[in-house]
C-alpha cells in the first residue's frame, strides 16, 4: 500500500518555493509541476527506461567531484542525482505504485534492523561482526540467495563487478593465502597472453586479457585498494599530461600531430614531474 500523492494536481502556478527555506519536499513538489499538465514537454515524456543513462551518469560525477576534493562540486553532483531518484519516484507515483515517503521509509526500516548495535541491544565490536550481522539480518528477511555470487549487479562496471564477486567467494574461504601467490599467477596469466598474442588467435588473446585484468582485481582487493578508483587517478593522470602536452605544442606553435613521438615523450616527462 502507498502513501497518497501529496503533490497531486499541483501546476507550476504554484510552485516558485522560497530558496531559503526548501527542502526536499520542495523538491517533490518541483519534480510534479515538470511533469504536470502545464510542464515541461521533455520530463513528461520521460520513462523509467529512458532516465537510466541519467542516473549512471549523475552517479559518476559524484565520484568525480568526491576523486577532485571539491565540496561545492560534490554537493551540486549529489543535488542532480538526488533530483534522479525524485524523478524515479514521481513516475512510480505516477503509476500508483509508491511515493518518496514509501522509499524513505523503507530504507529508515532496513538500516534500523540491521543495526542492532547502534538501534537496539546486540554487542557488536568490529567492522566484520558488523557484516557478519549484516548477512545474519539478510537471512532473517528471507533474502539468502542459491548462490552467495547473486545480487551483485550485471551492470556495474566490470572491474567493481569482478571485485564484489571475488569478495564474496572469499567469504566462504575461496581465496588466496597471500599477495605472493597472487603474483606467481599473475605472471602465470600475463605469459599466457603472451602465447596467445603470439599464436595471434583472438578468442584467446580476448580471454587471457580478460585473465589478467581479472587477476590485476583480485591483488588489489587483497592489499585494500579499489581497483576502479586506481584506474580513474590513472586516467585522470593522463588526461592532465596529455593536456600538457597539447598546451606545450601550442605555446610552441606547432601542431601537436607534427610531433615526433620523442618529442611527445620529452614533454611526457615534464608533465610527469609537476604532477
Amino acid at each position: 500500500m502507498t502513501a497518497a500523492d501529496p503533490v497531486a494536481g499541483l501546476t507550476t502556478a504554484g510552485v516558485i518555493p522560497n530558496i531559503d527555506t526548501m527542502d526536499i519536499q520542495e523538491l517533490v513538489k518541483i519534480m510534479a509541476a515538470l511533469r504536470g499538465e502545464d510542464g515541461c514537454p521533455w520530463d513528461k515524456e520521460q520513462t523509467r527506461e529512458s532516465l537510466k543513462p541519467f542516473i549512471v551518469e549523475e552517479a559518476y560525477e559524484v565520484l568525480e567531484a568526491i576523486d577532485e576534493g571539491n565540496p561545492a562540486a560534490i554537493r551540486e553532483e549529489l543535488g542532480d542525482l538526488l533530483f534522479q531518484i525524485i524523478f524515479q519516484c514521481r513516475i512510480a507515483s505516477e503509476r500508483g505504485e509508491f511515493t518518496l515517503d514509501d522509499v524513505i521509509g523503507g530504507i529508515s526500516n532496513k538500516m534500523i534492523g540491521r543495526h542492532p548495535h547502534v538501534f537496539g541491544d546486540a554487542d557488536v565490536k568490529t567492522s566484520a561482526e558488523v557484516l557478519m550481522k549484516w548477512d545474519e539480518h539478510k537471512r532473517r528477511e528471507g533474502k539468502q540467495r542459491d548462490s552467495i555470487l547473486e545480487g551483485v549487479p550485471k551492470t556495474l562496471p566490470a572491474l567493481l563487478q569482478a571485485q564484489k564477486l571475488q569478495a564474496r567467494a572469499s567469504k566462504v574461504g575461496f581465496d588466496w593465502e597471500g599477495v605472493d601467490d597472487l603474483m606467481v599467477k599473475l605472471d602465470e596469466e600475463i605469459d599466457e597472453f603472451k602465447q596467445a598474442f603470439d599464436a595471434k588467435k583472438p578468442d584467446d588473446i580476448e580471454d587471457e586479457l580478460g585473465d589478467v585484468l581479472f587477476m590485476l582485481v583480485n591483488i588489489a582487493r587483497f592489499i585494500g585498494l579499489n581497483p576502479e578508483d586506481a584506474l580513474r587517478k590513472t586516467i585522470s593522470r593522463f588526461i592532465s599530461r596529455f593536456r600538457y602536452i597539447e598546451m606545450s605544442a601550442k605555446e610552441q606553435g606547432r601542431n601537436l600531430a607534427d610531433m615526433s613521438l620523442s618529442e611527445m615523450d620529452a614533454l611526457w616527462d615534464e608533465a610527469k614531474k609537476k604532477t
